[in-house]
């Protein structure tokens, strides 16, 4: 079976199903594991697909069906691809586990308009990121994509601020369609004929060569569009604040991380085959590599720092992880910006290892943030299912009664802040040196990973916030209450499950970064065209995180960084006992005032406030 042929069945799969779980929609339970199961084994072909491409290389593109008039639909299944397939397999898959007990927490709606709706979703992304037609069928896929994704955010439809949330998206994710589209058509009007096929992603990367050369407004305007179009799908400042802080926290929390782990992840794959696969190597002479870097690289670094500012001032937890989507996209962008605008920058004609690894930091951190914060917002699932509230001021002190919910929050919580150890860590160590090293040549790139490093301690912030007041802090009156009810708090093991694949995900990928990038630079080496297949040969993945550049190195070793610490840990516990002290609890001082009172917990709203006071002019009030 080839990769091509797996994706159509994958795909086959997903729309029979669609139909089958709304026939058993009224049994809530049998409709989300049949939804398991169809998933599972969609899921099974594209991991199959994507292996089979990374190790025999990509087939040429395949006509899987055509219409008169409209062309054919053609698809292809190349390196860049299989990193995205890979992606939504593994999330669609942990999601729909996690759905079949959480969605007993809509007592009042049923799963006629979810199981249906999450599989056609699942098979638009599916298609997305394999359709070569960037005009006709791009847009199928799209509102394959884009219309289930609506009813699923408009889910708990009888609260009006969620049908607003969605219309916005819908409003914003067809506008971006139109821009992707309008660049598609102007592009592709280089091209003599009336035959649609001209709209096929090879004819536009032929037609760019010429472009570059001798209508370079044309090939400029087209890159804008693109540019603007795709950013809004990936949530790229200030596009992403019309729709995303919206429209994350409203729909159900497993739909939530397929759209913040996977589905904007989409306009970040458009990003990548619009600056780095639509240009041949043979044009990069004239390819304003280092103007588009420069605007992409300045974006991302607005996007990760607004993006950030604004989730530290949120007190509802998923509403919190929406803007920090925002907040991880800009990293992503900054390591796609820093790889252009240091491809011109080469000693005798080779590629620079700093931009192939701004590349690899860039992918990497799109993998690493599809693990994370899909964790992330199966946590906060968890948490709205026990206590059924995402209010961070009304909860606390869970973690005496969700320690496994709690414990992979916590690691969840470390990756996304890049603390060392962690996969968060590795991606953004990556982006971090390409631009360090990278501004011996591209000077203004320091002053962009300072604000990616700066505002990664806002990151850790803001989730001290977050895994402090909700599982932390004092046990609030809603948890004892809720505990007292049901003297059990802790989510089952369908909930449970996913979140320890994910967790373990993220520590593992942390500890071993080698084998990402050595999985990256065989992705990028089976890509389809395109400058990737070239910048794989500048990916170093032996030993580490192991850097070199003509400014200098930087090498981090995880496991190594591991043991030091492990024995610094255990050095300092041998020294506590050394003397014989003993350790008591005590019940903390509180002025006299009564124990129970819900004025002598931390909450959220109470932290940072005179940095969030100071920060007003950034924007993104707390809802309360």
């Amino acid at each position: 079976m080839t990769p091509n042929l797996a994706f159509v069945y994958a795909f086959g799969i997903c729309l029979v199903c669609s139909l089958v779980t709304l026939v058993l929609s009224r049994w809530k339970t049998v409709a989300g594991w049949v939804t398991f199961l169809s998933v599972s084994v969609s899921s099974g072909l594209m991991v199959y697909a994507s292996a089979k491409v990374l190790s025999t290389g990509p087939e040429p593109a395949q006509t899987i069906f055509s219409f008169p008039g409209l062309g054919p639909c053609r698809i292809v299944v190349d390196g860049l691809s299989a990193v995205f397939l890979l992606l939504i397999a593994a999330i669609a898959l942990l999601s729909a586990l996690f759905s079949v007990r959480y969605m007993d927490h809509y007592e009042e709606y049923g799963v006629a308009r979810y199981y249906p709706y999450f599989l056609l979703f699942v098979a638009g992304m599916y298609g997305i990121v394999v359709v070569t037609d960037l005009m006709v069928y791009f847009c199928v896929f799209w509102q394959l994509m884009t219309l289930p994704s609506y009813a699923l955010i408009r889910y708990e439809h009888r609260r009006q601020e969620n049908v607003r949330a969605a219309n916005r998206y819908l409003l914003m994710m067809e506008v971006s369609c139109g821009l992707v589209m309008a660049g598609a058509g102007l592009l592709g009007s280089a091209s003599p004929g009336a035959d649609l096929g001209r709209y096929d992603f090879h004819n536009l990367a032929g037609n760019m060569s010429g472009l570059l050369s001798t209508d370079s407004f044309t090939a400029s305007a087209g890159l804008l569009l693109f540019l603007v179009g795709f950013a809004i799908k990936a949530g790229m400042w200030p596009f992403g604040q019309l729709w995303l802080p919206a429209a994350h926290p409203a729909a159900p929390s497993p739909v939530s991380a397929l759209l913040s782990g996977v589905m904007i992840k989409t306009g970040v794959y458009g990003l990548l085959r619009s600056f780095l696969w639509l240009v041949p190597a043979g044009a990069l002479s004239s390819y304003p590599a280092s103007f588009w870097g420069l605007v992409i690289a300045v974006m991302g670094t607005a996007t990760l720092f607004f993006g950030t500012i604004q989730a530290l001032k949120q007190e509802e937890s998923k509403r919190l992880l929406a803007f920090h989507s925002i907040g991880q996209v800009g990293y992503i962008l900054l390591g796609l910006g820093a790889c252009l605008a240091l491809l011109p920058v080469s000693e005798d004609g080779a590629w620079s290892t700093l931009a192939a690894m701004g590349l690899a930091g860039a992918l990497f951190h799109t993998i690493n943030h599809g693990l994370f914060k899909s964790l992330l917002f199966l946590n906060a699932g968890s948490v709205l299912f026990a206590t059924g509230t995402q209010n961070l001021n009304r909860i606390g002190g869970l973690f005496k009664f969700m320690p496994l919910t709690g414990a992979m929050t916590l690691i969840a919580s470390f990756s996304i802040a890049g603390v060392p150890l962690f996969n968060g860590f590795a991606s953004k160590w990556t982006i971090y040196v390409s631009t360090v090293l990278g501004s011996a040549s591209v000077k203004y790139l320091a002053v962009l990973a300072l604000f990616a490093i700066l505002t990664s301690a806002i990151t850790l912030a803001s989730f001290i916030k977050f895994f402090g007041s909700a599982f932390l802090s004092r046990t609030s009156e809603l948890v004892k209450q809720k505990y007292e009810r049901t003297r059990h708090m802790e989510v089952s093991w369908s909930m449970l499950a996913p979140q320890l694949v994910l967790g373990g995900a993220c520590v593992v990928f942390g500890l071993f970064p080698h084998v990402v990038l050595g999985f990256l630079k065989r992705a990028l080496a089976t890509s389809d065209a395109g400058l990737g297949a070239v910048l794989a040969q500048g990916i170093q993945d032996s030993g580490g995180l192991g850097i070199a550049g003509p400014s200098g190195s930087a090498v981090v070793i995880p496991v190594v960084v591991g043991m030091v610490l492990l024995g610094m840990l255990l050095l300092v516990r041998t020294l506590a006992h050394s003397g014989g002290s003993e350790r008591r609890v005590a019940p903390p001082w509180l002025c006299g005032y009564a124990l129970e009172s819900e004025a002598n917990r931390y909450t959220a709203h109470g932290l940072y406030g005179e940095v969030k006071r100071y920060l007003r002019w950034a924007g993104g009030t707390a809802r309360r």
